[in-house]
């Protein structure tokens, strides 16, 4: 079971819980980005089990006719086994998902994920139009060059800054670079895109770029946060814009509940005050 000072971050254990707290953002007219912790697996067994699940959350997502996505990571369906596997898995999850109508995200990894990661990206996106979504990240490089390649691809993109601890031959590692090329992609992104842009940020300064450049433009956004991150915030966009709320669960929770603690000074805080009590 979740501890409380969990569970603000961390959607439950169980797919039905899961599905339970899908149920009620989308009372709040937040919709959900549900994603099965696990990922960097050694084996097959593990790779199976959870694409099993993501199909598996499809077709309850499509049975319970929830505001839903799934997200999957690369290596969570057997990247470090081969590029083989991956691809078997994942056409398997999206051939599934698009069956029950479920839009699937792929998230980035580390740098040596991209190419790999992209290549799928664009096979299945131009065979599922519109059901499928990448990640990029500001602070590599190349992003730029991947943005504008993509730009046609029948698919969706979401905009990160980039979490990943990348040597400085490929990623920019001063903040304020990282912030001015996540401005700069989106402001190409909106002037260039059809549509299909995911701004995946908590800065409220990006956000509120996006929207200034959605009102210049008039291109199509949605707003991706974190469960348990700027909630308040999630609810007050969500009655005007678009908004998704990424969604994690699954027996795997106490590392990524570490990483959501420490990164932020305001989740330290809560979750310091959850543990004594105050």
């Amino acid at each position: 079971m979740i501890p409380p000072i969990a569970s603000r971050f961390v959607a439950g254990e169980s797919p039905a819980e899961a599905l339970d707290h899908v149920h009620r953002v989308n009372q709040r007219d937040v919709n959900a980005i549900v994603n099965l912790l696990g990922e960097h697996y050694e084996s097959r067994p593990p790779v199976r089990s959870d694409a099993a699940e993501y199909r598996s959350l499809a077709e309850d997502i499509a049975t319970s006719n929830l505001a839903a996505s799934l997200s999957v990571k690369p290596s969570q369906l057997g990247l470090d086994l081969g590029v083989d596997v991956f691809r078997e898995e994942l056409d398997d999850v999206v051939a599934t998902a698009a069956d029950h109508d479920v839009f699937v995200w792929i998230d980035m990894e580390d740098h040596t994920t991209t190419d790999p990661t992209l290549e799928a990206f664009e096979e299945l996106a131009t065979e599922y139009e519109h059901g499928v979504g990448v990640c990029v990240q500001a602070n590599l490089k190349r992003t730029r060059d991947d943005v504008e390649r993509l730009a046609d691809v029948p698919g969706k993109i979401r905009f990160v800054k980039g979490a990943y601890d990348e040597p400085a031959d490929v990623a920019y590692k001063d903040t304020d670079r990282v912030n001015r090329e996540y401005e700069r992609l989106l402001e190409y992104a909106f002037s260039e895109f059809d549509g299909g842009i995911a701004v995946g940020s908590h800065d409220p300064a990006m956000i509120e770029r996006a929207i200034e450049l959605h009102d210049e433009y008039g291109t199509d956004f949605e707003i991706q946060m974190l469960m348990g991150v700027r909630e308040d915030a999630q609810y007050d966009l969500a009655e005007e814009y678009e908004v998704w709320q990424y969604a994690p669960y699954g027996d795997r929770w106490k590392s990524y509940f570490y990483r959501r603690a420490m990164e932020r000074k305001e989740n330290l805080r809560f979750a310091l005050r959850a543990v004594l009590g105050r």
